[in-house]
């Protein structure tokens, strides 16, 4: 069964991937599979919209003769993180209260 996912869950859980350390958008893309069915096309407008919100910012390292782009959360991206892990553990409680009721 596939449930839609929106914007904002994915906005969570890149977050929440940056949170842990700098990282690069196949390594963000690669975690996120694990939770989340989406490919990298589907992650990179995220990580645009993130990073103008000003939620991560990004810098170039070099790698193997070419340039990786790296992506780093920012003390407002840290703070709307928390934001979204508030709204995730009410929103869950109360999608769990419904479909678990009567277990």
């Amino acid at each position: 069964m596939a449930i839609k996912i929106e914007s904002g869950l994915l906005d969570a859980c890149a977050l929440a991937i940056l949170s842990k350390g700098d990282t690069y958008g196949y390594e963000i893309t690669q975690e996120m599979k694990k939770a989340v069915s989406l490919s990298e096309s589907t992650l990179y407008p995220v990580l645009r919209r993130l990073q103008k919100e000003k939620l991560c910012r990004t810098y170039d390292q070099p790698f193997q003769g070419r340039n990786r782009r790296y992506y780093s959360i920012t003390d407002e991206g840290r703070s709307r993180l928390a934001e979204l892990r508030q709204e995730w553990n009410s929103y869950k409680a109360s999608i769990d209260s419904v479909l678990n009721k009567g277990e």
